[in-house]
Parts: structure tokens; sequence; C-alpha cells
């Protein structure tokens, strides 16, 4: 494949140059803003041409998408040590759909899609297979007794993993009037999804 630029260190697979463009656009990120950052900024920190850029990611959404994804994981393990204090199934599963609704609109790189209008970006990529499987993940490391919760195979804790992460995206894009206080939040979430946990 031919590369031009790359700051005269070309990199050597198609992933790498992906991962260096997101990186670049994480740096101009957080140099100037969100709101100043444009694709020719991207391009001169990374250092190849426009057209490079466009060859990777048909657009900034795209990459903004990709940053987003890259600040997952870090997310993940913030939520999981924080999850990790509930003892029950019902009560884990409620605080994380507080935990989501409070925490990502301010995270610096998921909410980025939030902060930029983006949200039809941003709930593909909480609704896609991958996300669901990392929210699994999360459910499944906890010190919960699942199987006790109804929760006995791994395509019921990626459906439990699901039906909150829709949950939460939709508490994030369509907010309450007037807004609901965590408390709130949680007692609402309780009623409805504690009895489908037993709790």
């Amino acid at each position: 494949m031919g590369y031009h630029g790359w700051q005269g260190n070309p990199p050597g697979t198609e992933n790498e140059a992906r991962r260096r463009i997101v990186r670049a656009a994480t740096a101009c990120i957080d140099r100037l803003g969100l709101a100043r950052t444009s694709l020719s900024d991207i391009a001169t920190e990374a250092g190849v041409t426009r057209q490079t850029v466009y060859r990777y990611f048909p657009s900034l959404a795209d990459i903004l998408t990709a940053v987003a994804v890259a600040g997952a994981e870090e997310f993940a393990e913030r939520m999981e040590r924080h999850l990790s204090t509930f003892g029950s199934a019902a009560e884990a599963a409620v605080e994380s759909v507080v935990f989501a609704v409070r925490t990502l609109p301010d995270e610096p790189y998921l909410g980025l899609l939030l902060q930029a209008g983006e949200t039809d970006s941003f709930t593909a990529g909480v609704t896609s297979p991958v996300a669901f499987s990392l929210g699994a993940r999360i459910l499944r490391n906890l010190p919960v007794d699942w199987s006790a919760a109804g929760v006995t195979t791994d395509a019921d804790l990626r459906g439990l993993a699901e039906i909150l992460m829709r949950l939460f995206i939709s508490f994030l894009r369509y907010p309450s009037t007037p807004p609901l206080t965590d408390d709130q939040l949680r007692a609402l979430v309780r009623r409805w999804i504690g009895p489908a946990l037993h709790g």
C-alpha cells in the first residue's frame, strides 16, 4: 500500500495506520478541543494528507467513533470497579445504568460523540455486538451470583448487557423532564429491572 508522509516512518499495516490517525485525532482534541478540531488538523498531526486520512476514515464522525471506541476499555474498567461494590444482581444492574447516565457525557472521549451531536454514531457504537460483549464481560467479572438471579448462560448475560445499555442510551438521548436525580433514576430502574433479576 502506498503511504505519503507519516513523518518519515510509514506504518507497517492498515491497522497501525488507523491507530496512528486515531492517536493524532486524540492529540488534536486534547490540544484544540472538539469544536475546533478538523480533518485537516488530524492529517497534519499524523503527518499525512487529507486524502490519506479519508482512505481509512470516510468522515470526521468515523474518526470520532474510533476515538470513542479507543476510550471504551478504560471506561469499562472504571465501571467494573464501581459496580464491584454492589453485591446483588439487581443492584449491580441498576447502578450500571445510573453510572453510565451520569458519567458518559463527561467522558473525555466517549462523550465526544454526544457533545458533537453525533448521537447516531454514538448509539451505533454502544449498541454493537462488540459493545454488548464488553458489557457482558463487565457483568461477568462482578462478585454477583448471576445464576441465583436467573442469568445462567453467556447469552443471558449478553442479553442483560444489551437491555441495560439500550436503557442508558435512551436516558442519555431523551432525558426526563424535569431531569431525574440519581436517586429518582435509581428507583425507576430498580422498580422495573429489579423484579426480572429476583431483586
